[in-house]
């Protein structure tokens, strides 16, 4: 089947990108890395009459560190390249573990962290990590440009806050503070070759072994990548022992609504929901007391 014909404009600088984007309207998508815009148009579920690829930008391919203001990855940074990174892969591990979990090589080798949050998936790999490490997102559009925490960003299956003609330009990443620890796992039908049924991320801190500060994202089971407060609450200022973050673990399979559909029924996904949970607590914990 022949995919559908669209304009293709690589513009050279992000200005360039926006006012292409406002210029075509509602009818024009813009492309990163290309491999969940291209799958949709082959299958015929979006019909773009132009794209505005980012790849010809330079500088938004950059990650940068500072130990000051932490990580920053650009749109069109590889999901391989952010796995691979030294300083990802030793300040913020989970967010290499949760990119190298994406997909396979080849998606790696061509998406880009940034479009998997863009594209907007409840089951996005990377959304629950960062999530949970407080990410905020790079915003520029016709207005000017602005800075959006990532929790707020999502608004439902396919659908984020940017407005007409914005761009995500970066994603920022502050540096855990000491005593913390971050996990994520996900479970899906056939290894990482599809979508995860469910993905589970988190971030705690430590002060001995008491909970001062947690986190706890679940993708895949509600319209967006969602926060579990209730189960969060469970721990605040409380030892966590494994009795606890088995409880924990339940509260926050109860806070989610899964669907049933291709991937999993929704009584499958409240069980692993409660698994995934306790294995990531329980993983982050161990990484904050390693850091004390």
């Amino acid at each position: 089947m022949p995919v559908p014909q669209f304009d293709y404009i690589a513009p050279k600088r992000v200005d360039e990108a926006v006012a292409a984007l406002v210029e075509g309207g509602k009818e024009t998508r813009v492309m990163a890395g290309g491999t969940d815009l291209l799958v949709k148009i082959r299958h015929r579920m979006l019909f773009p009459k132009r794209i505005v690829s980012l790849k010809q930008i330079e500088g938004l391919d950059a990650i940068t560190f500072d130990k000051n203001t932490g990580l920053t990855i650009g749109a069109t940074a590889l999901l391989a390249d952010v796995a691979a990174h030294r300083s990802i892969r030793r300040y913020y591990p989970t967010v290499a573990d949760a990119a190298q979990s994406t997909a396979n090589v080849q998606v790696r080798n061509m998406g880009t962290v940034v479009g998997n949050l863009c594209n907007a998936s409840p089951s996005a790999d990377n959304a629950p990590t960062l999530m949970a490490m407080g990410a905020t997102v790079n915003i520029t559009g016709p207005t000017g440009s602005h800075r959006m925490a990532l929790d707020q960003f999502f608004q439902g299956p396919g659908i984020t806050a940017l407005k007409t003609g914005e761009i995500v330009t970066s994603i920022c990443v502050p540096l855990p503070p000491a005593g913390s620890g971050t996990a994520y796992y996900s479970l899906s039908q056939r290894g990482k070759l599809d979508c995860s049924a469910v993905g589970v991320g988190t971030m705690v801190t430590l002060k001995g072994n008491r909970c001062m500060d947690v986190r706890l994202i679940v993708g895949a089971c509600a319209p967006v990548p969602m926060r579990t407060l209730g189960a969060e609450k469970m721990l605040i200022g409380k030892k966590m022992t494994d009795t606890l973050i088995r409880k924990t673990a339940q509260a926050a399979s109860k806070e989610t609504s899964p669907i049933t559909d291709v991937r999993a029924s929704a009584p499958y996904r409240w069980k692993i929901v409660a698994v995934l949970t306790i294995r990531a607590l329980a993983d982050a914990r161990k990484m904050a007391l390693g850091k004390r």
